[in-house]
């Protein structure tokens, strides 16, 4: 590396991939491998979250942050290198935030440079020789395997934490219930907090008290600013700027404890915290997973909004209409909301945490699909991470039917355009041509015009979905969840019971404004 060269200055903690970490030891325990350690660290912490191969004299703009970095020492000039060649190399490597160093040797040295070792040992990074008959990407596939298999393990510790978890929400002493296993579970304390600021339940080993008393200022920082305030509006002073609004979750490491903070649902206060000595992977899901359960259990269906709800079931189940039933749920109209999970299968804690992110606890789970039934003025305005939605127009609740087929439709619609968000075309601010047909009119035109196809509630569905994407197969199919054959067979079908050309423009939209009005 010339010396005219001045490093760049390295970040302060050079972050590393979100992949699980690999214990060195266990990759130098590999026979086949036949890798030694010549200098550096090799306890229980020091570990690798990959394998990267470089021949570049400064490797650093190429690491992302723990990785094996292997080497064959190409870039290595002659004789007359500079004496602080080797010291400014893995200087950079440990700038960059690399794990340990892997030197190959043959064919280009035919040992590791006492140069190097010496610099290894200086800044502390551990140096593997890596003998002419193992390969680097053999080193690499016993990285990768290595990583999936811890990968699979904690897979399996957290499915299991969380089982372990619903089973203790169904306990009779649910909310003790949960905090015990979760801090079994991270080895740590769990405590909730109340919209006051005190414990409310407690379990797990005692903290050191200034990692307490952080973790209960976390707690206030995640806190609803609102929350707990029983003052009634006449006696409140006059309202000042809006502060910003407190994030859901917060985490900090005091005294040796890695401490998080979450709360629990919309403005009610609660707060869920959680310490423990060591932060595994898995640890956030974990508490994510008993935040979600503490919510349920400390929600609205212990006030009085859950004893509507219940009343409003009960007037259904005895045959009252939805308009008759929807004052006891609040006043205005509601859109319907459907999801699915961008890369797993729904589950009841998932849609009840959708549930509580939309804002609402009218919440159900059929067949793959999450519905959710929200008031309009808390209407989903941006995707949710990790879930596809559909969301219908706004509706009085005598048109709730309907909306559930808008929100199915406008999911369809997302999963085949790969769209984290579509809402129902219907109901937009500006009119349009339709706006200036008499519904009943238009009514009697589309029922006329599809009157081929009402027998078959299949194909209509089917050349509403085809139109609706611009005459694609693969993504009519994806939306009908059939196969793209199918879709050209039932849109010849239409074709031919509509006596109808389907590629001209004009029968497309007369087509399209009739399948509007069903």
């Amino acid at each position: 590396m010339p010396e005219t060269q001045p490093p760049a200055a390295p970040p302060a903690a050079p972050a590393v991939p979100p992949t699980p970490p690999v214990p060195l030891a266990a990759l130098l325990a590999r026979e086949d491998l036949a890798l030694r350690r010549i200098a550096g660290p090799c306890g229980p912490g020091t570990v690798i979250h990959g394998a990267h191969t470089s021949e570049m004299a400064d490797p650093y703009p190429y690491l992302l942050g723990g990785e094996l970095l292997l080497t064959a020492g190409v870039h290595v000039p002659g004789p007359d290198r500079p004496a602080s060649y080797f010291d400014d190399y893995v200087a950079r490597i440990t700038a960059a935030g690399g794990a340990a160093l892997g030197f190959g040797v043959a064919p280009v040295h035919d040992t590791v440079p006492p140069a190097l070792v010496a610099a290894c040992e200086t800044h502390g990074l551990p140096l593997l020789e890596v003998p002419p008959q193992t390969t680097f990407s053999g080193v690499a596939r016993a990285v990768w395997q290595l990583m999936a298999q811890a990968r699979l393990a904690e897979l399996r510790r957290v499915t299991e934490a969380q089982q372990s978890l619903a089973a203790a929400a169904s306990r009779p002493d649910p909310v003790p219930s949960v905090l015990r296993r979760l801090a079994r579970r991270t080895a740590g304390r769990a405590v909730l907090y109340g919209p006051d600021g005190t414990e409310v339940a407690a379990a797990g080993r005692t903290l050191d008290p200034a990692a307490d008393r952080a973790l209960a200022a976390l707690a206030r920082v995640v806190r609803a600013p609102d929350a707990g305030s029983a003052a009634p509006a006449a006696a409140r002073p006059a309202p000042s700027p809006a502060p910003p609004p407190s994030p859901s979750s917060a985490t900090d490491t005091v005294a040796g404890s890695h401490l998080a903070a979450y709360a629990l649902g919309a403005g009610r206060g609660f707060v869920l915290g959680v310490a423990a000595g060591r932060r595994e992977p898995g640890d956030h899901t974990l508490a994510s997973v008993a935040a979600v359960l503490l919510s349920l259990l400390t929600g609205e269906h212990h006030s009085g909004a859950g004893a509507a709800r219940s009343a409003a079931l009960v007037r259904l189940l005895l045959g009252a209409p939805p308009a008759e039933v929807a004052p006891l749920l609040g006043a205005g109209s509601w859109v319907v909301v459907h999801a699915r999970p961008a890369a797993r299968a729904a589950d009841a804690v998932a849609a009840a945490a959708l549930g509580a992110a939309l804002g609402s606890a009218l919440v159900d789970l059929a067949d793959g699909v999450v519905r959710v039934l929200v008031p309009a003025e808390r209407a989903p305005a941006a995707a949710q991470p990790g879930w596809t939605l559909g969301v219908s127009d706004a509706v009085e609740a005598a048109h709730w039917p309907a909306a559930d087929t808008q929100a199915a439709r406008a999911l369809a619609r997302a999963r085949a355009t790969r769209a984290a968000l579509v809402r129902h075309g219907r109901g937009g601010a500006r009119p349009g041509l339709a706006d200036l047909v008499a519904p009943a009119e238009a009514d009697a035109h589309a029922r006329a015009l599809l009157a081929p196809l009402a027998a078959a509630p299949a194909l209509a569905e089917t050349l509403r979905a085809w139109l609706s994407l611009h005459g694609s197969w693969d993504r009519t199919a994806v939306a009908l969840a059939v196969h793209r054959n199918t879709v050209r067979q039932r849109i010849a079908r239409c074709a031919a019971l509509l006596d109808a050309d389907l590629d001209d423009p004009d029968t497309r939209m007369e087509l399209w404004f009739a399948l509007r009005r069903g």
